[in-house]
C-alpha cells in the first residue's frame, strides 16, 4: 500500500479517481466530488489533504484528512457534511489501510481518526477484533434513521402510528375546511437552485436559526455551499429540491441529492410563522414519501441527522454511526483510555457540602 497526497486546492485533479471509486461500493450522493468540492471551497482552510492509496495501479483508498492538533489527523468533516470524507474499494481492510496511512502522514502522527463512518458504507470492526488489534478503536457516535422503499406506499403508510396518520389527516381536513389549497413543487433544475436557496435562507430564518444568526443565506458560506452543490447534482439529474405550498405561499421545504437507489434529505426548513396546528414539514414529508413509493426508482430515503421522536413515527430503520481511530502504539490507546475512564470517574464524584 502506497500514500500519496495533494493539496485540498487540487481535489479536482483526483476527482475522476475519486468518483470511480465511490461508484464501487454503495450508493452514497453525500461523498461525490460534486459535493466534496464546495465542501472545501467554503469550509476548508486550505491546509487540508487528499490522501490517495494504490496498490499497485488499483486505488485503494482515498479520503480528506484534517490535521487535529500536532500529532493526530482526521477526516474533513465540517457540519455541513453527513459522514467523513473517506472512500474505500469494497474488501478492503480498513485497519490495514490505517495502519499504512499512519507512518505516511506529514509529521510524526501519532493517531488517525475516520469521523462519523456509516456502517451501511463502511462495515464496523467487530469488536473482539478492534481489541485483539490492540491499536484501533471504534466508538459510537449518533443512531441515525431511515425509510426502506418497498412494496405500495397505502401499505408502508398503514404500518405506521396512528397517531401520526391520524394527525396529519386531521390537519388536511381542516386545510379543506378552510379552502386552503395545498401543493408539492419539486424542483429539479439547475437555474432554480439560486431562487431555492434564496427561499430556503427566508424559511430558516423564520425560526431560532435566524434569531442565532446560523440561517442559510444566499450570500453566506453556507448558502454558497449548497448553491453549488445542489447546481452540480441537478446538473446530472440528482438534486431534488421539495416545496410545499399553502395557498401558493411556501411553507417547507427539502433539500436532497440522490445516487443510485438513495435519496438524502440535506436539511429541511418550515415557516414558524405558519399556525401551531399545521406541521407544513411533516404534510411535505408525507406526499414526498408517495411520491418516492410511485416512481419506483428509489429504495432509500436517508436522513443522516441524530435520531429525534419525530423519525421514530416514520422509521423502525435505525443504525448507529460511529467514529474509528488507529493509534499508532498499543501502548497509546491503553494511555487514552485510561486518561479518559479518569475524566468520566472525576465528573462523576460528589461535590463536598
Amino acid at each position: 500500500m502506497k500514500w500519496t497526497f495533494l493539496p485540498a486546492a487540487s481535489f479536482a485533479q483526483a476527482a475522476p479517481r475519486w468518483d470511480a471509486l465511490r461508484a464501487l461500493g454503495p450508493a452514497a450522493p453525500m461523498l461525490a466530488a460534486d459535493f466534496i468540492a464546495p465542501l472545501l471551497a467554503e469550509f476548508g482552510t486550505g491546509h487540508e489533504l487528499v490522501a490517495l492509496c494504490h496498490d499497485g495501479q488499483a486505488l485503494l483508498a482515498a479520503g480528506v484528512l484534517a490535521r487535529q492538533g500536532r500529532a493526530s489527523w482526521a477526516t474533513f468533516q465540517p457540519a455541513q457534511a453527513p459522514v467523513g470524507c473517506w472512500l474505500q474499494r469494497p474488501g478492503t481492510d480498513t485497519q490495514a489501510l490505517l495502519a499504512s496511512l499512519l507512518p505516511a502522514l506529514p509529521g510524526f502522527a501519532l493517531l488517525a481518526g475516520l469521523t462519523q463512518c456509516d456502517p451501511f458504507l463502511l462495515g464496523r470492526p467487530a469488536e473482539e477484533r478492534t481489541a485483539g488489534a490492540g491499536r484501533v478503536q471504534a466508538a459510537d457516535y449518533i443512531d441515525t434513521a431511515r425509510i426502506a422503499v418497498a412494496g405500495g406506499f397505502d401499505a408502508w403508510w398503514e404500518g405506521r402510528g396512528k397517531n401520526l396518520r391520524a394527525n396529519l389527516k386531521k390537519q388536511r381536513n381542516r386545510l379543506a375546511a378552510a379552502g386552503t389549497e395545498t401543493r408539492l413543487e419539486i424542483w429539479r433544475a439547475p437555474d432554480q437552485v439560486a431562487q431555492a436557496i434564496a427561499d430556503y435562507g427566508r424559511l430558516e430564518s423564520t425560526g431560532w436559526k435566524g434569531r442565532a444568526g446560523t440561517a442559510v443565506a444566499a450570500d453566506n458560506d453556507q448558502g454558497r455551499f449548497y448553491r453549488r452543490m445542489l447546481e452540480a447534482f441537478c446538473a446530472r439529474g440528482q438534486g431534488s429540491i421539495y416545496r410545499y405550498c399553502f395557498d401558493g405561499q411556501l411553507v417547507a421545504m427539502d433539500l436532497c441529492i440522490e445516487d443510485g437507489d438513495c435519496i438524502v434529505i440535506l436539511k429541511t426548513a418550515y415557516d414558524e410563522s405558519v399556525p401551531k396546528h399545521y406541521s407544513p414539514a411533516l404534510l411535505m414529508r408525507e406526499e414526498a414519501c408517495r411520491r418516492v413509493f410511485d416512481e419506483g426508482r428509489l429504495r432509500r430515503i436517508e436522513f443522516y441527522g441524530k435520531v429525534m421522536e419525530w423519525h421514530t413515527r416514520w422509521t423502525d430503520d435505525v443504525r448507529t454511526l460511529y467514529h474509528l481511530n488507529c493509534y499508532r502504539w498499543p501502548l497509546l490507546l491503553r494511555l487514552h483510555a485510561l486518561l479518559r475512564r479518569g475524566k468520566n470517574a472525576a465528573s462523576n464524584t460528589p461535590v463536598p457540602e
